[in-house]
Formats: structure tokens, C-alpha cells, sequence
């Protein structure tokens, strides 16, 4: 079987991927599809940092923008759309440029992992919410921790709904979503990919990248983004998206912003942490290295030759 050849750019937020598969699709003549968990949703535009018309430079970008906030959305859901996107794409003839930072999206796809959706307990899931209601996302998180560490590196706390996924396939199959993952990957990936990510030196240089980012988060209207969002009772999905429960305690008059501010910033990089380590595992992954005065263009440079290395 002759393998679709894909490009991945991936890794922590606030790394560059967004600019750096842009180009490549450019160089490339490719299209995008997005691999985020939060910009899959309308609305979401400034808390999931989804690319302005001017950052996407013409390129197309798929799997973006197009769902309601108020439903949710799996991973087995995203696999098959990215897997029919991928086909349109490289049936006309352009490169897929996969880009994102949701490794669970990611690993899924490439690895051709099969989903048994089968496996549901509605009175556990209940249970679950109720314990997250009572006692904190944090909590339910723990709970997975305990049972699968993978798992709970590649999530956050704040994710509710795919956290109890989790623990839901947990308790009704005795299998960690990781080992049932595992178990999954009997079909042959068809894909060849080409996996990038860049790797900053100094942890520091990415901390300031988020910390910027939240404070042009800020400027380009966070709040009142957050504000129209916590207005609308049933988008318990995608409050998932960091950016916006850490900035409740604001709106509810419990907190000063430049308090809830600071927590968005320290979740965020905490979240970074938690990408790296799950990016880390990946050997199939080529990091390029990023330092203070690492120039752009040297990155992109780097980037064309491991793609023009697959032969592409």
C-alpha cells in the first residue's frame, strides 16, 4: 500500500506552529487541518488563539471554526474527519500540513488508531460531573491520573468531558484509554508522516511567549469574548478552553482581574509543560531547536529541508 505523505507541525502552544505550517503549506502547495481541540469551535476565536485571515495567508484551512459550542465532540469524531479531509486534500494533488498542539488528536490520526464507541455508562458519567461539580475539575483529573498517567499528561484539568471519556472506558472495559489505544493499533497507519516541532532551549523564552500572548489575548478583546461565552449556559463542552474559567472568578466579583490574569497565564504555561511532555515521547518527532537569537527564517529553512527530506 502506497502511504499519503503528511506533514505534522506540533508541539506546546504559543511555540510558533501556527506560522510555521503556514508557510510550509505555502512552499508546499498544501492545506491545513487543524489538530485543536478548542478551535474546532465557533466562537472560541481568542481564547483558542485560532488564526486571524491574516495569519492564514490564503491558505485553507479545514476542521476549523465549524461547530457549536454547545456540542460535543470526540476524538474517534475528529480522526474520521481528519482522515476524509486528508484524502480530499492529496486526492487533488496538495500536501496535508497537519497543525496543533492536541497530541491525543495527533497520536489518533497518525497512528490509524480504531475507536470502539461503544462503551458507554451514563449513570457513571453523571457520577463523574457531580464529583467535578462538587469537588473541582482538579479532582476528576487525579482520579485519571491514578489510573493513567498518559493520559492525564495530555489533558487538562479544565478538559471535563474527555476526562470522564476516560474513566468512563475505564470502568466499562477495565482497559486506560492508553491500553486501549494500544490494543487499537492492529491497522497499518496509511500515512507517511513528516512530524516537526520546535524545541526552545530555554524553557523561559516559551513562558514569555504565553505570558505575551495572554496580554495580546487581552488587547484583542479576551474579556469580552469570555463575557458573551459565560452568557450561554449550555457551552459546558468547549469551557473546556483555557481562557475562560480562569477568568469566572472575575466576572462573578470574587477575584481582581489582574489575579485571575496571572492564573491564566500560570495555567497556560502548565499546559505547555504538559504538551512538551507528551510531544517528548514521540521519536518520530524532529525538533528544531530554538534559541534567543535563533532567527526565523533559519527555523523555516530548517523545517523545508526535513520536509523535502520525505521526498515531498
Amino acid at each position: 500500500m502506497e502511504k499519503t505523505k503528511i506533514v505534522v507541525v506540533c508541539g506546546p502552544t504559543a511555540s510558533g506552529k501556527t506560522a510555521l505550517a503556514v508557510d510550509l503549506a505555502k512552499r508546499f502547495n498544501g492545506e491545513i487541518v487543524s489538530a485543536d481541540s478548542m478551535q474546532i469551535y465557533k466562537k472560541l476565536d481568542i481564547a483558542s488563539a485560532k488564526p486571524t485571515e491574516e495569519e492564514k495567508q490564503d491558505v485553507v484551512h479545514h476542521l476549523m471554526d465549524f461547530l457549536p459550542p454547545e456540542k460535543s465532540f470526540s476524538v474517534a469524531e475528529y480522526v474520521r474527519l481528519a482522515r476524509e479531509t486528508i484524502t480530499d486534500i492529496a486526492t487533488r494533488g496538495k500536501l496535508p500540513v497537519i497543525a496543533g498542539g492536541t497530541g491525543l488528536y495527533i497520536n489518533s490520526l497518525v497512528d490509524n488508531v480504531q475507536f470502539d464507541e461503544t462503551e458507554s455508562n451514563e449513570d457513571f458519567r453523571l457520577e463523574m460531573q457531580k464529583l467535578a461539580d462538587e469537588k473541582g475539575n482538579e479532582a476528576l483529573w487525579q482520579k485519571l491520573n491514578e489510573i493513567d498517567k498518559n493520559a492525564a499528561a495530555e489533558l487538562h484539568p479544565n478538559n471535563r468531558g474527555r476526562i470522564i471519556r476516560a474513566l468512563e472506558i475505564h470502568r466499562t472495559s477495565g482497559r486506560t484509554i492508553t491500553e486501549a489505544k494500544a490494543m487499537s493499533r492492529l491497522e497499518e497507519t496509511p500515512y507517511e508522516p513528516c512530524m516537526i516541532a520546535l524545541n526552545y532551549v530555554d524553557r523561559q523564552q516559551l513562558y514569555d511567549r504565553i505570558n505575551k500572548r495572554v496580554d495580546i489575548m487581552l488587547q484583542q478583546g479576551l474579556l469580552r469574548e469570555a463575557k458573551e461565552f459565560f452568557s450561554h449556559d449550555d457551552y459546558s463542552t468547549a469551557a473546556q478552553a483555557i481562557g475562560y474559567k480562569e477568568l469566572k472568578p472575575y466576572f462573578d466579583g470574587e477575584k481582581p482581574l489582574e489575579e485571575c490574569i496571572e492564573r491564566l497565564k500560570q495555567q497556560t504555561r502548565r499546559y505547555a509543560k504538559r504538551q512538551l511532555t507528551w510531544f517528548r515521547r514521540d521519536s518520530r518527532i524532529h525538533w528544531i531547536t530554538v534559541n534567543s537569537d535563533t532567527d526565523y527564517a533559519e527555523i523555516l529553512e530548517n523545517a523545508e529541508n526535513l520536509v523535502k527530506s520525505y521526498s515531498i
